[in-house]
């Protein structure tokens, strides 16, 4: 009986090749670049949605030193970035800012950035989708399509996409007049 040879085990040779090469380095180039896309887009902005029915209003801290007031059947969305986003949907609201967060807040209404300068202000959206602006502290802007107005303290103003009107004084009492905590 004859004994069955061993196998013979042929030595690995490499074999280099550009083809290969180059699909590697294609790999690895959209595996970095998958990462990074995931890096990227990776943490989505929170978003909390603030409403009040027709009997209660609202008070919150929607960021540190950023005070919120809703009023009754008011509606917002706070998107949690770097200036805290607020846009109102409809009602009326009123934002008390500490002096050191100055500059860290934007609201929109419709098509219109009030960016705050300032550190007590109520905005109010209309049915029609216009808004009234009053500036109790500081002053604040706001970008509409004909340009950037300034309201100061003390002063009102009406304002839609386009433009600002009724540009007035006020007295403090008429900031807010809805709220409940004067």
């Amino acid at each position: 009986m004859q004994k069955p040879e061993p196998p013979v085990i042929q030595p690995f040779i490499f074999v280099f090749s550009w083809r290969r090469f180059s699909l590697h380095c294609a790999i690895i180039g959209v595996c970095v670049l998958l990462g990074m896309m995931t890096w990227y887009f990776g943490k989505p902005h929170s978003v909390r949605f603030y409403e009040t029915n027709s009997e209660t209003q609202l008070a919150t801290a929607i960021a540190p030193d950023i005070d919120m007031v809703l009023d009754i059947r008011s509606s917002v969305a706070v998107k949690e970035s770097q200036p805290v986003q607020v846009e109102l949907f409809k009602g009326s609201v009123y934002f008390g800012i500490k002096k050191n967060a100055i500059n860290q807040l934007e609201v929109k209404v419709g098509n219109a950035i009030i960016k705050n300068t300032g550190t007590r202000f109520s905005v109010q959206m209309q049915k029609d989708g216009s808004g009234h602006i009053a500036v109790a502290d500081g002053h604040i802007k706001i970008q509409v399509a004909s340009g950037i107005y300034q309201i100061n303290a003390l002063e009102q103003a009406e304002f839609d996409d386009a433009r600002i009107s009724k540009h007035s004084l006020i007295t403090e009492h008429n900031i807010a007049p809805w709220r409940v905590d004067q």
